[in-house]
């Protein structure tokens, strides 16, 4: 009975020290988290803080965490010069073709690799995978000879759009396909004995258990083209189809020593790409953590 009840009280010793260890780990993890949280998120109100404050304010040391005077009218006179709704058309004139081409691509071009069988699949696989380690830097002068001088496009948004009809990168397709594999084949069979096409079986049973791999798609090519400067300042050399990248980047260049219009500029700017993250970040969240337990 002693041997017994001296057991008893060391499980549950080893039991409370456990417990201990876990909440000790939980708020250990809790305080890195929001530390790192944090450092992301000061950046991002350091341009909201300077873009309330004036232009001699921002250089006062030491710095202030708050603006003394809130100035909600440095966006209004920003607007009087930055161009914004010009901007924001021409971006998602380029946005929406190039994201709608690149998704439903890369979902075709997943599902011919997960689910079709073709001569050299193997092959053509393992190349296209070796394109993901190419720099884009080694294809920038090809390309853009390709496009200005042999298919005469240059100064139009064709150039930028029409590689989004091969997937928007194979990346794209490489996720797709990879949760295409994890769906049990015999739910393609199933169907196929109902009757259903490839085409059918595709849109109304693969693409609905995939949703997450393609919200992941969709918001990494948004993602992609909002932040690409280079292609866009070597393809678009009209005022009038300048998006808020190229906008953005000649009003801080005009305006460089009024840097609370040029914050306001970059607030105004990160805004829409900021609502449509939040939209959609459950389901990218979903997504990536998906990613990472299949096979």
């Amino acid at each position: 009975m002693g041997e017994s009840k001296t057991l008893n009280t060391n499980q549950a010793g080893k039991l409370s020290n456990k417990k201990v260890n876990e909440k000790i780990g939980s708020g250990v993890a809790t305080a890195v988290l929001a530390i790192t949280a944090v450092l992301v998120l000061l950046p991002l109100y350091w341009i909201f803080r300077s873009s309330l404050m004036s232009n001699g304010t921002l250089y006062a040391y030491p710095p202030s965490i708050l603006p003394k005077e809130w100035l909600w009218g440095n966006y209004a006179t920003t607007l009087e010069t930055f161009d914004y709704w010009l901007y924001f058309k021409n971006t998602f004139t380029l946005i929406v073709p190039c994201v709608t081409a690149g998704t439903i691509t890369a979902i075709f071009c997943g599902y011919a690799f997960a689910r079709l069988r073709f001569r050299g699949k193997k092959i053509i696989f393992t190349l296209c995978v070796g394109t993901i380690l190419l720099p884009g830097m080694v294809t920038l002068i090809p390309l853009y000879l390709f496009w200005t001088r042999i298919c005469h496009l240059g100064g139009t948004y064709w150039p930028l759009i029409l590689p989004y009809f091969t997937g928007g990168g194979f990346f794209n397709i490489y996720l797709v396909r990879q949760f295409i594999t994890t769906i049990p084949k015999e739910l393609d069979e199933a169907a196929e004995i109902d009757g259903a096409s490839r085409m059918r079986t595709l849109w109304t049973i693969i693409v609905p258990a995939i949703r997450p791999a393609i919200t992941v798609v969709i918001l990494m090519l948004f993602i992609q083209l909002w932040n690409d400067l280079l292609q866009q300042l070597i393809y678009i050399n009209d005022m009038t189809k300048t998006t808020f990248a190229i906008g953005l980047t000649n009003f801080t260049g005009s305006f460089g020593t009024k840097w609370n219009y040029a914050m306001a500029a970059t607030c105004m700017t990160i805004a829409p790409g900021l609502v449509i993250y939040i939209i959609g970040q459950k389901s990218f969240v979903e997504g990536i953590v998906l990613t990472g337990m299949k096979n």
